[in-house]
């Protein structure tokens, strides 16, 4: 039973690891994730820790530079620089990128949860699926990022409030896409065969549906969590998403838009470590589609 169950999964890992694209964007997340998990003990600074003498301290890459006045500013240790309060960019962008990807993952598994539950339910169950879906349709009606706006400025402004948002705007797009599946594989002639044994519905949704759900949840929430990220990124840079002093990507953006001409890189290695995440979600999700889920091919 334990190869029967792991052979699809080394199988899909192989694939996944013979396109090179796919490969690097793995690795690339992989560290990511090492480095943001060991974060508190990786940081050499505290990300709130201010030193205004030493504020605006370009990165490693000043000693690159020709310009002597400009080189001569580098402070040893500080391998991203400064902000405008001293504070090490270094400390608060692995950090901050620890929230950011803490955020992302369980605001995605908390819509995944429900919208895959829904889902099942309103795809298998035809009295439930007109009363599911129109809750759905309702959420769906609002732009996700005002959505997720209207409910922390309801909630008030803090880490969970956002996470909470970003996770309720998640619940539709799983329930709508798991529900079209589960009406798919509920008429496969497999299914019939189950029911005529006098399987028990909750069986047949939760082990023989769910089963063969999962390589479409999956690549779903791989996509899902791109857009988490960038979803907490762009509340935390409104003011709704992570409260200040406390590091994360979007308000390190919003915080040194007002010193762009004056230090760009403040602006730069935040943002570049939000493109850079994103872009290897969603490539690392489009090739699992095509490795799980054939028929989602476009």
């Amino acid at each position: 039973m334990k190869n029967t169950i792991s052979n699809p999964m080394r199988t899909a890992l192989q694939k996944l690891l013979k396109n090179k694209l796919a490969t690097a964007c793995f690795v690339f997340l992989v560290i990511e994730i090492i480095v943001l998990a060991f974060a508190p003990w990786i940081a050499p600074y505290d990300p709130e820790e201010t030193n205004v003498t030493i504020k605006f301290a370009p990165g490693i890459w000043a000693k690159l530079s020709t310009d002597t006045e400009y080189s001569s500013k580098y402070v040893p240790g500080h391998i991203f620089g400064t902000d405008h309060l001293g504070r090490d960019v270094f400390s608060r962008l692995i950090l901050g990128g620890r929230v950011s990807l803490m955020v992302g993952f369980v605001s995605t598994a908390m819509g995944l949860v429900i919208g895959t539950l829904l889902g099942l339910l309103a795809g298998f169950y035809k009295r439930l699926d007109n009363p599911i879906m129109r809750i759905m349709d309702i959420l769906f009606t609002f732009p996700g990022i005002l959505l997720a706006m209207l409910i922390v400025a309801l909630m008030g402004v803090s880490t969970f409030n956002a996470m909470l948002a970003i996770s309720i705007w998640s619940i539709p797009n799983f329930a709508r896409m798991v529900r079209g599946k589960v009406l798919q594989i509920k008429e496969e002639d497999y299914i019939m065969a189950i029911r005529a044994t006098g399987a028990k519905n909750g069986r047949i949704i939760f082990v023989h549906i769910l089963k063969n759900a999962l390589p479409l949840i999956i690549v779903i929430a791989t996509m899902r969590m791109a857009t988490s990220i960038i979803s907490i990124s762009t509340l935390s840079y409104l003011g709704m998403g992570v409260p200040p002093p406390a590091p994360e990507w979007g308000s390190m953006i919003a915080q040194a838009k007002e010193y762009m001409w004056k230090r760009a890189s403040l602006i730069f290695v935040p943002g570049i470590a939000v493109m850079l995440t994103v872009i290897c979600f969603n490539i690392l999700g489009d090739k699992l589609r095509d490795i799980l889920d054939p028929s989602l091919k476009d």
